[in-house]
């Protein structure tokens, strides 16, 4: 397929839309609000006013403000400035929102601030069409460049060249740990030809993280076009996305998409009538939070139980069968196309110095105003919270910050001024994690808090070494003993040991990092588990009570 055949689709795909676009979220939070109700009933009132030659009413995806759906957009192609926002809109309320297209009265739903700053303070690059094009249509894909950083990299770039762009761009993993996404290609497309693989890793497991589900249902061509560039660049052909059967919605738009992707020739076989092949299947997992690490969600790809192994050797080298195997999350592939199709300048002049780019944050707990939000790195803890998230509800205040899910840590309310970024974050003992962010009030117990995430870790744990398995269970247990006002000193001492023991000698991720809960609120509050100890009745019968 020649790149004037393409943009002609997009072309004709772009012309074909009607005039006036309402844009109805069908996201899965936002079905169980009656969203699917409400596109209905936006149709029906569609017909009964004989508008269906310039009106549309569009089934999207999330449009981020998750608190106030579902969400309804209506623009204009004549006046794209006049967008309208209307919240929680209810199937009632479709009559009147249609009827005031066409002079019938004012809609009697809540019209929303498209200038709030929960929008104006985002900038979309993973998100750019979430909430804007329907998922389920690759025509509307199309309609806004889609597949277009494809065939570029393939007719007018070598794979090195592909490589060489992502590395320049600076762009990090954002699963979590943060791992140079160019090193890792590199380190795949160096190893000898054969078979090789690229695995979408979209395990999405962390408490409160919604950020790859919201994608995947959102906009799926967007990963399978990271997964294709990937795989040329790489020398893979087969590509696999790991998806948790959790996420019903997501499963079944991405199985429309691949389907559709092949009948356009944007995936299978001879890609645009290249001699490029890439195919992709989908594995769905059990839900296993220890499948979020490469290693055993390699063994679960495989049709094993989901164990993580040693490394070296390390995927890259030694993966899927045996093979070198290329793994990313959702979020990171999100960013390929966009850095394709505008180099990789334009996005190292995103962020800070060491974090390039955007984040996606699930912006959740006690705040105002939650939902997903995509902010530039170097955006400061405060400008989330109190700016975009309008603050804590009810009079009280924020007293910390919990960032990174079970793997990552709680920052108190005075270092609200920390750049978001990796760097910062782990020096303040917290993580950027895969994007949970979940603000705590004043009345939240730090100890409490850790006693969540520590019983979460012990459930999740895959059991395959001792100290993950015995010592998040032992950690649990002394956490619970603290609340229950029965722990001594000799009690916390242990417990910080146990912390140091489970970091220090865990197999995998899960372990390694799941003392970060427990040792960032001994660290920031600290007087919190002390008020709760009880004397010590060995220490008074040595005469040191």
């Amino acid at each position: 397929m020649e790149r004037a055949e393409l943009l002609e689709q997009a072309t004709e795909a772009k012309q074909a839309q009607k005039r006036i676009r309402i844009h109805c979220c069908t996201s899965t939070g936002c079905q169980a609000s009656q969203s699917l109700d409400v596109k209905k009933q936006l149709d029906n009132a569609i017909k009964t006013h004989n508008l269906g030659d310039t009106v549309e009413a569009v089934g999207v995806g999330c449009m981020g403000f998750c608190g106030q759906g579902p969400m309804v957009e209506i623009e204009d192609a004549e006046a794209p400035a006049e967008k309208k926002h209307y919240q929680k809109v209810t199937p009632e309320q479709a009559e009147s929102i249609i009827g005031s297209l066409n002079g019938s009265g004012e809609a009697d739903a809540i019209q929303g601030d498209p200038n709030h700053p929960f929008f104006s303070r985002q900038l979309l690059i993973v998100r750019e069409h979430s909430g804007r094009i329907d998922p389920e249509r690759i025509d509307e894909y199309l309609a806004v460049g889609g597949y277009q950083a494809l065939h570029h990299a393939i007719y007018e770039m070598s794979p090195a060249d592909v490589v060489q762009e992502i590395t320049q761009s600076g762009l990090r993993g954002r699963g979590g740990a943060g791992y140079p996404t160019g090193l890792k290609w590199a380190t795949v497309a160096k190893m000898p030809p054969g078979q090789k693989y690229i695995i979408c890793n979209a395990d999405e497991g962390d408490p409160g993280a919604f950020m790859d589900r919201s994608v995947l249902e959102s906009d799926p061509h967007r990963i399978l076009e990271g997964m294709a560039i990937a795989g040329y660049a790489v020398g893979a052909t087969q590509g696999y996305i790991y998806v948790r059967a959790e996420y019903p919605l997501a499963i079944t738009r991405l199985q429309k998409a691949i389907q559709q992707a092949k009948r356009k020739h944007c995936l299978g076989a001879q890609i645009f009538d290249s001699p490029v092949d890439f195919t992709i299947e989908i594995r769905v997992g059990a839900g296993a939070f220890v499948c979020g690490e490469e290693t055993a969600l390699i063994s679960s790809v495989e049709g094993g139980r989901g164990n993580p192994r040693p490394r070296p050797p390390y995927p890259a080298v030694s993966g899927l069968h045996g093979c070198p195997t290329l793994i990313n999350n959702v979020e990171t592939l999100g960013n390929i196309s966009p850095i394709i199709r505008n180099g990789a300048e334009w996005f190292t002049g995103i962020g800070t110095e060491r974090s390039k780019g955007t984040k996606i944050f699930s912006l959740t707990g006690k705040i105002r105003n939650n939902g997903l939000i995509e902010v530039p790195m170097g955006i400061t803890l405060r400008e989330i919270v109190e700016e975009m998230g309008g603050g804590v509800p009810g009079g009280n205040s924020v007293k910390a910050i919990q960032t990174g899910g079970p793997s990552g840590g709680c920052i108190p309310d005075r270092e609200l001024d920390t750049p978001v970024d990796y760097d910062s974050l782990r020096e303040l003992g917290s993580m950027m994690g895969s994007g949970g962010m979940v603000v705590m009030d004043d009345d939240t117990s730090m100890v409490q808090v850790a006693q969540f995430y520590m019983e979460f870790c012990r459930g999740e744990t895959c059991g395959k070494c001792i100290p993950c398995r015995a010592g998040t269970m032992q950690m649990y247990q002394l956490l619970t003993k603290l609340l229950d006002e029965k722990a001594t000193k000799r009690d916390l001492d242990r417990l910080k040991e146990l912390c140091g023991m489970v970091q220090a000698t865990s197999l995998c991720g899960l372990g390694q990092t799941a003392p970060n809960p427990v040792m960032s609120t001994l660290h920031y509050f600290e007087q919190e588990y002390l008020e709760l100890l009880q004397p010590d009745p060995v220490a008074m019968a040595n005469g040191r009570g």
